[in-house]
């Protein structure tokens, strides 16, 4: 089975040379060659001699576990993914045919990491709006190194479909069903429904500010991350028929509704053309978050319990399955 993994560059501070290189490439045991080691056994007396100040088994085990994944446990034909610096774009590769690693004893392109693994990188990135919201929390992994356990998903995306597991036969969309409940809803109640949304994901002062057709923003709120930062977001709120897109103009119309201290977001039913997430991201402008109706049924059933208002309106059980 050809597998996915992430492999960090140190927060996107080394994705270029990564990308430039050829390669993929981790630290932690900086003066050894690691090109005999067949075991993950091999690499603990390796990493305890490399960080002898490290004597916590728990911190030894997982840096020790994420060296053997990258050196043992991902084969030629894998395919990576590494963050860029801007980490709304995701870069992506295929491993070369083994033996792909090599040991960089002089590194002189910037990047420190000397264990590396040849990888062809493919031209085009990626946007994290484009995954469902179970793959952008994956994503968000503090790990250096990890498996992606949404390979389907990531191979559909970049339309490697013959790599995608058979799908079992079904008659049930337990989206289609949910959007098409949230479809029955009023324009304004779906900005309620959405502003209510923002609550249960942590917004405080949250507010429905739209009226129905008004073509602006639909609700407010602001994030307090532990008084570290705060973010201001003005949220437009749309409901469209199921497999329509929303075009790039609609999204640049929400710019002229967002001062520059804030963030937006555009939450709908639909989808959106691939020219939309660009606009979204367009440098010099504020940034516009993009929530298509996959992604809004997963945030549903993520905090169903925390919008009780909606349960009976939408006829919707806990796991989000029509009463």
């Amino acid at each position: 089975m050809t597998n996915v993994f992430c492999v960090r560059a140190d927060f996107g501070a080394y994705t270029r040379q990564f990308i430039d290189g050829g390669y993929a490439a981790i630290g932690w045991i900086d003066e050894t060659d690691l090109s005999h080691v067949t075991t993950r056994e091999e690499l603990y007396p390796l990493y305890r001699e490399s960080h002898p100040s490290d004597t916590s088994n728990v911190v030894i085990g997982q840096q020790v576990g994420q060296i053997a994944r990258f050196l043992l446990e991902v084969k030629a034909g894998d395919y990576l993914i590494t963050p860029a610096a801007d980490t709304e774009w995701l870069h992506y590769g295929k491993v070369e045919t083994d033996p792909s690693y090599f040991f960089e004893a002089n590194p002189k392109d910037g990047c420190p990491y000397r264990h590396r693994r040849r990888v062809t990188w493919f031209p085009n990135r990626l946007n994290r709006s484009e995954f469902s919201i179970p793959f952008q929390f994956t994503i968000r992994s503090s790990l250096t190194v990890f498996a992606i356990s949404q390979r389907d998903e990531f191979f559909a995306v970049i339309g490697e479909d013959s790599l995608v597991s058979k799908p079992i036969a079904t008659a049930y969309d337990p989206h289609r069903v949910v959007l098409e409940q949230v479809l029955q809803l009023k324009p304004d109640e779906f900005e309620v429904l959405i502003t209510q949304l923002l609550g249960a994901l942590g917004f405080e002062g949250t507010e429905h500010t739209g009226k129905a057709g008004d073509g602006g923003v639909d609700a407010t709120g602001e994030l307090n991350l532990a008084n570290l930062a705060k973010v201001k977001i003005f949220v437009q709120a749309k409901r469209y028929k199921l497999g329509s897109k929303i075009s790039a103009n609609v999204v640049r119309q929400l710019r002229q509704a967002i001062p520059s201290s804030g963030q937006g977001a555009f939450i709908t039913t639909a989808d959106f053309e691939k020219k939309a997430s660009e606009v979204a991201l367009e440098t010099g402008f504020p940034r516009i978050g993009l929530i298509n109706g996959k992604q809004l049924v997963e945030l549903l059933v993520l905090h169903w319990s925390k919008i009780p208002d909606f349960h009976d309106r939408l006829g919707l059980q806990p796991g989000l399955v029509r009463t």
